[in-house]
């Protein structure tokens, strides 16, 4: 029943439309503090789902027929940010099973031992030993609950979210240190580990290097950010990289039309964005969007998928 509503609402060929789906984390098992993230356990649900229900494809080859009115009925990607450990030790085992492929788009300045910032104030929070944590420019937080936790963090990171890099960076290992913590340097993927992805099939993104808001960067400085991924992921993988991820992704807010332009400049063949929907003929190839349903159940996933492909017609 939902193989044939898809097929329905993605038809072969210029009707087509192609749903990309977003990732970032896979872990070993559920994490109380942040009971939505992906685990093992249901990102191989999922997996199944998306294998009896689409034809998965990998991102390039979809972008090319897309553009080209050749996209099969029913098409799908799978994408990952960011570039952490488990996409490779728990994420990739997982589509092999399933005959699955990806894209990953790695932020290269966290590659070996680096560590985004939000993991920063997350790890901080989750492991602070104190009941109540005071955080000068902040204010106070009481920690005795998961739920506090996971609300202290939640303010904290969208506080900090649009501060500009190197303000943003050092007001987050302040607040580590406030907490006496020394968050992990393994959650990232290493140089091997990305190379690790290619060697088993999946493909790689640049996805910048530090993860910045795009659009409160001066050109010079965003083109540098996007250019210099590029770079390194070829270097490192000895082959063209193509496709760019927007960090946060949301237009208009986390990017902007400048940056589309950048994109296509500097030689990309194709970018995503946050922005809920599926791309149709007429969709922008530099402004792929992206949309994962959060509910549990087998029905009520594919239900959202569904409505997400009717929406975008």
């Amino acid at each position: 029943m939902m193989r044939s509503a898809f097929r329905l609402l993605s038809p072969f060929g210029s009707r087509a439309k192609l749903s990309t789906l977003i990732f970032h984390r896979v872990l070993a098992e559920p994490d109380p503090l942040f009971q939505d993230e992906m685990y093992a356990r249901r990102f191989d649900e999922i997996c199944g789902w998306l294998k009896a229900w689409f034809n998965v494809l990998p991102l390039d080859a979809a972008v090319h027929h897309l553009r080209y009115g050749t996209l099969p009925e029913r098409a799908c990607c799978i994408t990952f940010d960011d570039g952490y450990a488990d996409n490779l030790a728990i994420a990739t085992p997982i589509l092999q099973k399933h005959g699955l492929t990806a894209t990953f788009f790695i932020a290269t300045g966290f590659l070996d031992g680096g560590r985004m910032w939000n993991d920063t104030v997350i790890e901080a929070i989750r492991h602070c030993r104190a009941e109540h944590l005071v955080l000068d420019g902040f204010g106070e937080f009481a920690l005795t609950t998961v739920q506090q936790r996971r609300e202290a963090i939640d303010a904290l990171i969208g506080k900090i979210k649009y501060m500009p890099l190197e303000p943003r960076r050092q007001v987050t290992e302040e607040i580590a240190r406030a907490a006496g913590v020394e968050p992990a340097r393994n959650l990232m993927l290493g140089a091997d580990g990305v190379r690790g992805l290619r060697e088993a099939g999946m493909q790689v993104g640049a996805h910048t290097v530090t993860h910045p808001i795009l659009a409160r960067l001066p050109r010079d400085q965003a083109a540098e950010e996007m250019r210099e991924s590029q770079r390194f992921l070829q270097e490192l993988l000895r082959e063209r990289v193509g496709l760019f991820a927007y960090p946060n992704g949301k237009p208009g807010s986390d990017y902007l039309p400048e940056h589309v332009m950048l994109a296509r400049e500097l030689g990309f063949d194709a970018a995503v964005s946050t922005a809920w929907g599926a791309a149709g003929e007429r969709t922008d190839s530099f402004q792929i969007p992206r949309f994962t349903p959060w509910d549990a159940s087998r029905n009520a996933f594919g239900l959202r998928l569904a409505r997400n492909l009717w929406s975008a017609r």
